[in-house]
């Protein structure tokens, strides 16, 4: 099922349980999909919805890290709810385990004539790296997968 209309049918859960925070935040991740799909006027793919949710989830990491700074304690934690709300509907993160093995199949399908590839294309093997971890069904951080990267094309 995909993540648009599981999020349909949780928002009717929600509002027979009265989980009132819970409904909100369905109904933001909903309005956001869609929001999506309209400008781009047709369905969004699962990578696509994948990508938007992560979106939230930084927006919602990044405000309670304000809001904690700021001293409101109550509204962290509200964002904090919400990010796990969030969160159960994106895939499996992956382990580093998984990511540098993902890492490894990259830099040997990028190496030409026993040249592994260098710091300087980085770029290059980075788009490769996230074709395969979309091709996995993975979900990684891509700052993790980028320090990751730079380690493995460092040695």
């Amino acid at each position: 099922m995909a993540i648009l209309q599981q999020i349909e049918t949780d928002i009717i859960t929600a509002m027979k349980a009265r989980e009132a925070l819970r409904l909100e935040t369905l109904r933001m991740a909903k309005s956001t999909l869609k929001s999506k799909e309209i400008d781009k006027r047709e369905p969004l793919t699962d990578a696509e919805e994948i990508a938007a949710l992560q979106t939230m989830l930084k927006q919602r990491k990044d405000a309670a890290e304000q809001f904690t700074q700021g001293d409101r304690p109550e509204l962290a934690a509200k964002e904090l709810e919400e990010f796990t709300i969030i969160s159960a509907y994106l895939p499996q993160t992956a382990g580093e385990d998984e990511i540098r093995r993902v890492v490894h199949g990259a830099i040997v399908h990028m190496t030409t004539d026993g040249a592994r590839p260098t710091l300087k294309e980085m770029g290059p093997v980075m788009r490769v790296v996230q074709q395969r971890i979309l091709a996995d069904g993975l979900h990684a951080d891509n700052k993790t997968v980028s320090t990751i990267l730079k380690e493995e094309l460092a040695r």
